[in-house]
C-alpha cells in the first residue's frame, strides 16, 4: 500500500478526499490522505496559495509520506503572474525539486485544478439536491443552463462573478448553500467515476496516483 499525501487548498478539498477520494483509491493500493496546506504563520488555515508556499510545505512533508500530490484551485492562485496551469506545476515541481534532499521527481505529482473545485459538482447538477433548502426546480434549470453552455465542467471560467463557486452562490439563495458542508456530500452523491468521464484534467491526476499503487 503506497501512502499518498494530497496537499489541499481548504477544508473542502480536505473533506473531498476524505469522503471521495481515498476510498476510491484504495482498490488501487493507494492509501491517500488529505494534508492541509497551513498559512504563513503556521496555522492550519488553507487559502493563500503560492507557488512558495506550496514548494515550502511539500519539501517538508516529502519525507513523511511515499508520494504527495496536491489538489489546489486555479482560481484565486495568489501569484499567478500570467502563467497558465501546467507553468505553475512546472514550478512547484522545479522548486520542489531544488528545496529538497533526495527529490526523486517521480514521487511528486503537482495538480492545479481548473477552474476550482466547484466546478467539478456541475458534473451533475441533480446532485445538488443535496442542498435540501435551496433546491427547486428554478435553481436546477439554472445548474443545468451553466453547465450546457461549457464542453466540461473544468472549463468553467474564474471570473470574479462568473467563477464556479460564484455561479453557485447567485443560484441559491443566501445561506442554504455552504461550500464546506455541501460541496463534499454533492461530489459524493455524483461519484468520482462520474467525475472523471467529463473532467479530462482530473481524470489524467487520478490515473497518475492510481499508476503509484498498481
Amino acid at each position: 500500500m503506497i501512502r499518498v499525501c494530497i496537499v489541499c487548498e481548504g477544508q473542502t478539498e480536505v473533506e473531498f478526499v476524505k469522503s471521495c477520494l481515498a476510498p476510491y483509491l484504495l482498490s488501487h493500493q493507494v492509501l491517500a490522505f488529505p494534508s492541509l496546506l497551513q498559512s504563513p504563520s503556521g496555522n492550519h488555515r488553507g487559502g493563500r496559495v503560492t507557488v512558495e508556499r506550496l514548494v515550502k510545505f511539500m519539501s517538508h512533508q516529502y519525507h513523511q509520506t511515499d508520494r504527495i500530490t496536491t489538489l489546489v484551485d486555479f482560481y484565486g492562485f495568489q501569484d499567478r503572474n500570467g502563467r497558465n496551469r501546467a507553468q505553475l506545476e512546472a514550478d512547484i515541481r522545479a522548486g520542489v525539486a531544488a528545496s529538497t534532499t533526495g527529490y526523486d521527481e517521480r514521487f511528486v505529482l503537482p495538480y492545479v485544478q481548473m477552474y476550482e473545485f466547484e466546478g467539478l459538482l456541475f458534473t451533475d447538477p441533480e446532485a445538488f439536491k443535496c442542498v435540501q433548502d435551496g433546491w427547486n426546480e428554478q435553481s436546477h434549470a439554472a445548474l443545468e443552463q451553466v453547465r450546457q453552455a461549457f464542453s466540461s465542467p473544468e472549463d468553467i471560467n474564474d471570473g470574479l462573478q462568473t467563477a464556479p463557486s460564484k455561479r453557485i452562490l447567485s443560484i441559491f439563495e443566501e445561506g442554504t448553500y455552504s461550500k464546506t458542508e455541501h460541496g463534499p456530500l454533492i461530489a459524493e452523491a455524483i461519484g468520482i467515476n462520474a467525475i472523471r468521464g467529463q473532467c479530462p484534467q482530473f481524470d489524467a491526476w487520478v490515473t497518475q496516483i492510481q499508476a503509484w499503487g498498481n
